[in-house]
Order: structure tokens, then sequence, then C-alpha cells
């Protein structure tokens, strides 16, 4: 393979940034500044925080081509998966709404390791500085951040590549902890114990160090707390759960947040305004009125269409969501338009192309599961549930009060994550998981087995990293 292939290969398919592959840039052209993570450029605590926005660029999935945030990848499969919403023009073989998961085997591959190679570029930069160079106290800060960041993105690629439900299991995530180079490309993935602990022990020293206080769009002490929980529940090992309900009562107790009285409002009108979110994804500039935006793809369409399936129109019979969040029935396709984020008949704005990585809903939703999985009174849930019930417009809980068996409680909670949260970032699609086989299968009669909880390592890797290990159970290596 000649040097200019390997230098696109490894800039695609790990977003390397450093001056390690300086080479490659005039080939493939600079990104826009805050794209950039470039070590060698980080000199002092002013161009580390420049390299930190870098990091917050991945995270936010900004195409470089036109300047607009993609987290709508992270909003739309979890929901096909979930059978929740569909491509507007029909589906065909291979399609994820099946829970066939070959076709988006790179989803979140290199969105993920993109993520991981600029929080490492920068923290090895950190390191590499003379001692003092950076007060210690600004470094833990903008470490602390870069450790979550790292930490979302070893988590999304556990829960899309790993079998984080098996906490036995060999087939974890490739960890890495330092830029990508010719010289460590090759590397085995790890075990997914292994996994949780480096995913946990980032969280942790965020917690610690990250600050109290930030601009919703990045990072803070109970945006980590959110996602150790959101960690745990997953994980669910000795103690798991009791500490979700200890995380989740610190940020709903901290008083910076608080649920909003009708939760429409906060798509609707307040956006990252509102005092519910904890981590949100604003748009870039100008991309309200860039034609295909994200609102687009929802309606009325720009290059593609996502809309509502009769599942989801169902799941919210009888529920006041079903008024705003389910739109006109196509009748050429049996499909709705998806209105969650976009009126029918409005124009894209800030708001509508916000998206929202955690908010307060979700830490309620995560108390309520873990007291009902350790064994706390089911009442207590109950609680939650109708609180949260409330804040979407409900007045009547008379099937939840009908529920006497634990089990049947926890399929409640399911369904209330689902309507709150579905197309958010692919909590309804874990939550789903969650529940026993024989559950999901009932729910999601073309989901049979396990290894459909998961998707396939792209080739690619196998390719390029000889040292991986195996696909995933079910799939097999076509190179």
């Amino acid at each position: 393979m000649n040097r200019k292939i390997t230098c696109i290969i490894f800039a695609l398919a790990y977003a390397v940034s450093s001056l390690t592959f300086t080479s490659c840039e005039s080939e493939l052209g600079a990104l826009p500044e805050n794209a950039k993570v470039d070590g060698n450029t980080v000199l002092d605590a002013a161009t580390a925080r420049i390299a930190l926005n870098g990091v917050y660029y991945r995270f936010a999935n900004v195409s470089a081509g036109d300047n607009i945030t993609q987290w709508r990848n992270n909003e739309r499969l979890p929901a096909q998966l979930s059978g929740y919403m569909t491509y507007g023009y029909g589906t065909g073989a291979g399609a994820p709404e099946d829970n066939q998961m070959l076709s988006s085997a790179g989803q979140y591959w290199m969105y993920g390791y993109g993520i991981i190679n600029a929080s490492n570029s920068l923290i090895q930069a950190m390191d590499q500085l003379p001692s003092g160079r950076i007060p210690q106290s600004e470094r833990e800060l903008i470490e602390g951040e870069a450790r979550f960041l790292r930490a979302y993105a070893n988590f999304k690629l556990l829960s899309f590549y790993g079998q984080w439900f098996d906490h036995s299991s060999k087939y974890g995530v490739l960890l890495r902890t330092e830029p990508v180079t010719i010289s460590n490309i090759a590397k085995a993935r790890s075990s997914v114990a292994e996994s949780y602990q480096a995913i946990v022990a980032d969280l942790d020293y965020a917690i610690a160090h990250a600050p109290d206080k930030n601009a919703k769009f990045y990072a803070t002490k109970a945006a980590a707390k959110s996602l150790k929980a959101r960690v745990l529940m997953c994980r669910s090992q000795a103690g798991d759960y009791a500490e979700v309900i200890k995380l989740a009562d610190e940020v709903i107790n901290q008083g910076d947040y608080s649920l909003e009285p009708l939760a429409k409002d906060l798509f609707r009108t307040k956006g990252a305004t509102s005092p519910e979110v904890i981590l949100s994804v604003v748009p870039q500039p100008n991309q309200a009125a860039y034609y295909y935006n994200r609102t687009r793809q929802f309606w009325p369409r720009a290059s593609s269409l996502y809309c509502a399936t009769e599942g989801l129109r169902n799941l919210l019979v009888t529920d006041p969501r079903q008024a705003w969040m389910i739109g006109s029935f196509r009748t050429a396709y049996a499909n709705y338009f998806f209105t969650k984020y976009v009126a029918e008949g409005s124009t894209p704005t800030e708001i509508t192309e916000t998206a929202y990585a955690i908010r307060l809903t979700e830490l309620y939703l995560l108390k309520a599961e873990a007291i009902l999985r350790n064994n706390g009174a089911v009442s207590d849930a109950k609680t939650i549930l109708k609180n949260i019930g409330t804040h979407n417009g409900l007045t009547d809980f008379t099937t939840l009060d009908g529920l006497t068996d634990r089990a049947d409680v926890l399929r409640y909670t399911y369904q209330e994550v689902s309507k709150c949260l579905v197309a958010e970032d692919g909590q309804e699609w874990l939550a789903l998981l969650r529940l026993p086989l024989e559950t999901v299968t009932s729910l999601r009669p073309k989901l049979i087995g396990k290894e459909q909880y998961i998707l396939p390592v792209p080739t690619n890797e196998f390719a390029e990293n000889p040292a991986f290990g195996e696909q995933n159970p079910g799939y097999t290596i076509d190179l």
C-alpha cells in the first residue's frame, strides 16, 4: 500500500489530527480551525482549551464539508432498531427496522474513535509540557472534560460493538489511551470487564475534576455522574443499582436542573435553555438555514426522511404526547411524520436543530429502573413514573396503579423511557435490551438472539489492525 493511501485510510478510520500525520494534510485538505486537535500546538492553558474545543467538535460530529452537526446519527439508528422510526421511503433487505445489523456496521466506529483519538492527543500533549506550564487546577478541569468525552465514546462503542450485557465476555472494545500512530495501530480488543473498568475510571476522574458549572454544550460533574449512571445500569454488577440511585439523587438534588413543567416546551420553545438540559449539542452557525440540515430530515424531507412507525404511534395511543410527536400519516409508505423536534409547516430554527445528549428525565427514569432491579419498593418507582408522566401531560395513571408485578412495572418503565427519550441518544434501545430476551422478542419479533444486540466490527479494522481479534459472534470477517 503506498504512502498516500495509508494516510487517507488512517485519517478516515481514526480521525487522526496530530502532527504525526501532518504530511497527509495537503492531500486531505485542512479542517476548520475548531476541528483541530494538534498535540504539537498545545503550549499552555489557552491552546489546550482550543484543542478541547476540537474534541467537542468531534462529539457534536460536525461535518467538515457542510459545517453542520450530524447528531441525528445518534438519534436515528437506535430508534429504528427499537421499532419506533423508519426510513421514510420504505425499507429493504438488511434494514435496521428488521434488526438487520450489517448495513449499519460503520455507524459509530469512526465517530467513537475520532473522539477518543482527539481526547488522547490532548491529554498526551498536556502530559508532555514542562511542569507548571498549565496550572494544575486548570489542567485537571481540561482533562476532566476530555476524559468525560473519551468515556462517552468508549461507552458508545461498547454498547454497539461489544457484549456489554455479559460482564464475563471477551468481546469488549478496543481501548486506546494514546494517539494512533503507525507504531501502535496494532492492538487487541479488551474484554467487557476491562472496557467497563476504563470507562468508569474516566468518569470518576471527570466527576472529581470536571467543572461544577459550564455552558450546556460542555461537560460538567453532573454530566459525568449522569453518564456513569447510564453505564452502571448496563453493567449491572453488585452494587451498581444502588450507585445509580445515589448518582441520580445527587444530580436531581443539587438544584441546578429541574424538569420542564411540560416536556413539549423543551423541544418547541426552549431548547438548550431549558433547566432540564444537562448536556446538549448546539447547531453550528447558519445551520438552520442549510437546506440539508437535521430538521429537514424529519419534515418535510431533504436528502433523506426519517419517520415514526405505527409502533411508536401505538405506543402513544391515549397519551397526550402523540398529538405533538406523531404527524400526518403518509399513505404511500404507511408511516408518519416524526414531529418531536419540528412541527409540520414550520421552518428550521436553532431550537429545532438542537440535540440532547443528557437531560434530567433520564436520571429519574434510571432511578426508577434501579429501584425495581435493586428490590426496592415498587411504590417508590411508581411515584417517580407518575412524576415523569405528569411532566409529559399525563393525568390518568390507572394502568400504572393496576400493576403489581415488579416485571410489569419494569416493562412500563421501558415504555416510558421510549416515550420520553426516543430519538435522543439511544436510551430506548438499551432499555429494551435490558429486558429478558423473551420479552424483547415479544416486543420485536425479528429480534430473536443476543447477537442482534450489537453491530459487527467494520471489516477495515481487521485489514488495518491484525491484532484486533475475533469478529463479533454471528458475523464473519469479509475482507
